[in-house]
């Protein structure tokens, strides 16, 4: 219980003089300018340049994970292997998904989406694989998932609210990602 003496102890806060929140002016009126770039307006500020950079490294990752998940789908072998590449193909056909929406958030930001084949590789997150065994195959594309897990999280923190839009595009992609690399581990356990 307080005493008395305590509360008379006790000093208000010092009222501190806060900036309202308001609308900048400014911005609104240069968003109706400028009008070739599309969704571009000037809150995206000097990082839209990295936000595609990042956007093109994960495409390259996406391009990537699909030839890999795509040749496992042909090549796996053995016991549990049709229902396996079965759903080496949904994963493949989903980061295909996932590169579409890359590129077309890429054009919106005013960037050329680089599906160039000479630098996948070394753009891309996630490496490719040649396994033949099917285990190996299921390693190796949850190694990829959990990088690409690890790639977006970093992507979302370094986003933030910096663009709200590809933020959410990124924590959409991390859920898909999420989702294949627990499927894959279940794999591994059976």
């Amino acid at each position: 219980m307080v005493s008395h003496n305590e509360l008379a102890n006790v000093k208000p806060l010092p009222k501190v003089k806060a900036k309202r929140l308001a609308i900048d002016a400014a911005a609104l009126a240069a968003a109706r300018g400028s009008l070739e770039q599309g969704a571009l307006t000037p809150h995206y500020g000097p990082w839209s340049e990295d936000v595609i950079k990042l956007l093109n490294d994960s495409l390259a990752t996406e391009l990537v994970c699909v030839l890999r998940y795509k040749r496992h789908h042909f090549t796996a072998e053995g016991l549990a292997s049709p229902k396996i590449a079965e759903e080496f193909l949904v994963h493949a056909n989903e980061e295909s998904a996932h590169a579409d929406r890359l590129a077309r958030r890429i054009v919106q930001l005013g960037g050329k989406p680089d599906f160039s084949p000479d630098s996948l590789l070394q753009r891309s997150h996630a490496g490719y694989d040649e396994s033949t065994d099917l285990k190996a195959m299921i390693v190796a594309n949850l190694i990829a998932e959990r990088v690409a897990i690890e790639s977006y999280s970093q992507m979302i923190t370094l986003v933030g609210d910096k663009d709200s839009t590809t933020r959410r595009l990124l924590e959409d992609i991390l859920g898909d990602e999420q989702q294949h690399a627990e499927e894959l581990k279940d794999w591994l356990a059976d």
